[in-house]
């Protein structure tokens, strides 16, 4: 089968130069640039250092914008590099999600009969348990901390995934250039990979966008609930945590991680609703 043959019933590639079309992808996608340049040049665009001690629960003022802490410490020093933990615990997880979720989902899909009964059974009895409880699951099989948080954040956005791209599979497989992909002679592995794949990329770029803006929630729900193990790291559900024992005596140690964690959240879900009005617009297109 000549490679020719095939690259005539591949689906499109999607239409890049209409990203920024949209609004909700470049005001999301503003947002989400914000505090990803926080998080790597952190130790560069705070104003201190994150172990700096100045003054107990100060006001903010020209030399403390957010004033500081119950520790003494700058609380806009420790919201941006608070931001390092939380993005990248998130996006670890939810990658973690899309590898196992997408995997189990085109395998359900392809392969159809009691393959795909016996996903689909799994992931509905993995649905019945609360967020909470698999996070506690994970606890008690390893011990809190990091990679625990990541872990139990990954477990529980697998099944978006896996009930998402199984039904994309189920439609795609009676689609007419993977019907012309099969006449022409395409094994499985050829139409996984670079039939079905290319397929789905856009939907797995969605599913992932607004999962970011939930892994960030959960992750940071996570650290206020103490599974992340050390609450003296910089990271906003540490420092809300923290800052819930002194809000008789200040607010701002609790409001600047809170409206990070929204607005990051924000940022996603804009973007990812972006991402989904210009996949519909591609999709009528055709």
């Amino acid at each position: 089968m000549s490679s020719a043959s095939l690259d005539n019933v591949r689906p499109a590639p999607p239409i890049s130069s209409k990203l920024w079309r949209v609004p909700g992808v470049w005001v999301g996608g503003g947002l989400v640039f914000l505090f990803v340049f926080a998080a790597i040049f952190a130790n560069a665009v705070s104003p201190y250092s994150v172990d700096a001690r100045f003054g107990k629960n100060l006001p903010p003022s020209w030399q403390h914008w957010l004033g500081t802490d119950s520790n003494e410490k700058d609380v806009l020093t420790r919201v941006i590099h608070g931001s390092r933990l939380s993005l990248v615990a998130s996006i670890t997880s939810i990658s973690c999600a899309v590898i196992i979720g997408v995997s189990l989902g085109m395998l359900a899909g392809y392969k159809g009969g009691r393959t795909d009964m016996l996903i689909m059974r799994l992931i509905d009895i993995w649905l019945s348990f609360p967020s909470l409880l698999i996070a506690f699951l994970v606890i008690a099989a390893l011990s809190p901390g990091w990679i625990a948080v990541i872990l139990a954040v990954a477990l529980i956005n697998v099944p978006v995934f896996t009930r998402q791209i199984r039904a994309e599979m189920l439609s795609l497989k009676h689609a007419g250039y993977v019907e012309s992909s099969i006449a022409a002679g395409a094994t499985p592995f050829y139409l996984v990979l670079f039939v079905f794949l290319p397929a789905v990329t856009g939907t797995i770029w969605v599913l992932a966008t607004l999962g970011l803006g939930h892994a960030i929630l959960e992750v940071a729900a996570l650290s206020f609930l103490g599974i992340a193990g050390d609450p003296s790291h910089a990271e906003w559900g540490s420092m809300l945590v923290e800052a819930k024992e002194h809000l008789a005596i200040t607010i701002w140690p609790a409001i600047a991680p809170g409206v990070a964690i929204s607005l990051t959240i924000l940022g996603f879900n804009l973007f990812g609703d972006g991402l989904r009005e210009l996949l519909n617009r591609r999709t009528r297109s055709f």
